[in-house]
């Protein structure tokens, strides 16, 4: 359903697109569809990627700072990521980008992805300030090489090696 979505959002507009026509696209109905997305935002919002995101946080040795910690969790769970989910999801970022709402989705979705992450980190017993401090840096970065990258391909560079550097970024010396 998330990629009858994608396809009919780039053909022909995210207002355009009623949830009717992603449902018959997807070959299911309606209800099915409000099964597994409560909006038609939600389609092309929903991120499976977080519990996995806070289990690789959590993961992290006690040891490190917050942000390593969140830093190797990220460049962890980046590494489940299906190369093949590049393509699509420049499309979605684009798409985002150019559109007032649905970045305001994109910054609910960070926002519930830093919960993720500050409950992993504060369950394993680092402070709530030091929690959101790191979860807010990193997920800083990821922002910015994504929204850079669904618009300016003028680098080359692929989704995964951005992600990477950004985060190499914030390393400790």
């Amino acid at each position: 359903m998330r990629q009858a979505a994608l396809e009919l959002f780039l053909a022909q507009g995210y207002d355009a697109t009623t949830v009717d026509q992603i449902a018959a696209a997807a070959g299911v109905t309606q209800m099915t569809f409000f099964r597994h997305f409560p909006t038609k935002e939600s389609a092309l919002m929903s991120d499976p990627y977080d519990p996995v995101i806070g289990d690789y946080v959590a993961a992290q040795p006690e040891g490190l700072s917050a942000l390593e910690r969140t830093r190797r969790g990220l460049l962890a769970a980046w590494t489940q990521v299906a190369d093949s989910a590049e393509a699509p999801t420049r499309a979605a970022i684009e798409l985002i980008a150019t559109h007032d709402r649905l970045r305001g989705g994109f910054w609910a979705n960070m926002r519930a992805t830093e919960t993720v992450i500050v409950e992993a980190l504060v369950t394993t017993g680092t402070p709530r300030a030091e929690a959101l401090v790191a979860a807010g840096a990193c997920l800083g970065a990821l922002t910015a090489v994504l929204l850079d990258w669904a618009v300016d391909d003028e680098e080359g560079a692929g989704l995964g090696e951005r992600i990477v550097s950004a985060l190499n970024l914030l390393a400790s010396s």
